[in-house]
């Protein structure tokens, strides 16, 4: 008896870790580890992100209607993208670059707010379209470091001289006297290393000359830039939108100046890399020489800043309170002094006489929209919430220090793009890349 029992609980025994060992080996076969595709300095890009982020871009072409290159297409650039980005990421964070989390947080705040939506429920909605919370706001910091960086370094590089703000105003082809052209442009680029070989000028070269043939014969253009631009705005179909041609770089202008509307150029060289060129749409628009005439508007103001003492919410209703009081008689210059969050405070808010592009857009569309005398409704921008007060407006001209600031600012927008994306490329060819996706 005693034998049969001390087999029996072998017997057990046995069974049992056979059965828990099958079922560790069924548990765990399914389960695959994260592979990386790429190494940035010392930094890696799982697959996981390629594949979120890939999620995403291919969801925001459909919505534009741009179409769709083959997966493995998309993917490589894809990944170039996320590379060129965490180069710039990592360079944000070793020079003090950074978004502390007030203020990524107020800027969420607005981005619910611009959606007409409550933190909670703007939450609620991207999780119910598959988007972490958490991904999300880093995915938004990263955006406004971005952002910083970009600021940054096209101030450092993007110098005007005083020559180049004489010669503006006084030549009347530097565009400064000439017609006020709005042009729609796309573009593909393919940028060239900044040391780069003959060898890798003919391989580079030659990609654009078959970009260019699949779009002479009739390939769609967007497509086409998903395909092969390395332009931050490549996956976007390369599309530029419409602008007024003084704010193009120059190489850019000088082609839409020649081509019709639905014409590709061929490809242009720059220092850059190679350039293809499409002209959606031209416009001619009114001739505005610095030297004209432009309207100037007094306004005065009272501002309630949005910061981590107070919510937009409290902001409006503080605001729609003294608007109240403002209807009933109440003095607008004594509550300025009194609830103003601005250093226009200590003179009743006034703002003394503005021209446009003093203030943020939507500031100065608010103002514009006002009669002489007419105080607005409670006006959101990111400062806070505002209350405007037209007290006059008048023509008169511009002076030379307003002519010279406007040419060196849109100087400086016309280098921005082409200093920033070349500071980019040197960066990226400074850093030590892995690319393990041709390996996969």
């Amino acid at each position: 008896m005693k034998m049969f029992y001390f087999r029996a609980v072998l017997v057990s025994v046995l069974v049992f870790l056979l059965f828990t060992t099958a079922f560790s080996v069924r548990a765990a076969s399914p389960i695959e580890v994260d592979r990386i595709v790429a190494v940035v300095n010392d930094e890696a890009i799982t697959m996981g992100e390629l594949q979120a982020r890939l999620a995403s871009v291919l969801r925001q072409m459909r919505e534009q209607n741009v179409p769709l290159p083959p997966q493995e297409v998309i993917e490589r650039q894809m990944l170039e993208r996320m590379i060129t980005e965490r180069v710039q990421l990592q360079e944000a964070k070793e020079s003090g670059v950074l978004v502390s989390n007030e203020e990524l947080d107020d800027s969420l705040q607005r981005i619910a707010e611009n959606n007409k939506l409550s933190m909670a429920a703007f939450r609620e909605a991207l999780e119910k379209d598959g988007i972490r919370w958490g991904k999300f706001r880093e995915e938004i910091r990263s955006e406004i470091t971005l952002a910083r960086l970009r600021e940054r370094e096209v101030s450092r590089r993007a110098s005007i001289s005083d020559g180049e703000i004489d010669n503006y105003i006084n030549n009347p082809d530097s565009g400064a006297q000439t017609e006020k052209m709005l042009v729609n442009l796309s573009h593909i680029v393919l940028q060239v290393p900044e040391n780069a070989t003959p060898d890798q000028l003919m391989r580079i070269g030659a990609r654009a000359q078959t970009a260019l043939a699949q779009v002479q014969n009739g390939d769609d253009f967007a497509k086409v830039a998903a395909s092969f631009s390395n332009a931050p705005d490549g996956l976007k179909g390369g599309a530029l939108g419409l602008r007024p041609i003084d704010r193009l770089p120059l190489l850019y202008a000088e082609l839409a100046k020649k081509l019709q509307q639905g014409e590709v150029s061929e490809i242009v060289r720059s220092p850059a890399g190679f350039h293809i060129v499409k002209l959606i749409e031209k416009r001619d628009g009114e001739a505005k020489p610095l030297s004209a005439s432009t309207q100037q508007t007094h306004a005065r103001h009272i501002l309630i800043k949005v910061n981590e003492l107070i919510s937009a919410a409290e902001a409006e209703h503080k605001m729609q309170a003294l608007k109240e009081r403002l209807d009933n008689g109440a003095d607008f210059a004594e509550l300025a002094r009194q609830h103003s969050n601005d250093l226009s405070a200590a003179k009743g808010g006034d703002l003394g006489w503005l021209y446009a592009g003093d203030t943020v857009p939507e500031f100065e569309a608010a103002m514009n929209a006002l009669q002489i005398n007419q105080i607005s409704a409670p006006i959101q921008s990111p400062f806070g919430f505002h209350l405007i007060q037209v007290l006059a407006r008048r023509v008169g001209e511009l002076s030379v220090e307003r002519q010279r600031m406007a040419a060196r600012q849109l100087l400086r927008e016309r280098k921005a793009d082409e200093v920033y994306q070349d500071w980019v490329r040197q960066l990226r060819d400074r850093a030590y890349v892995e690319d393990r996706l041709k390996e996969l």
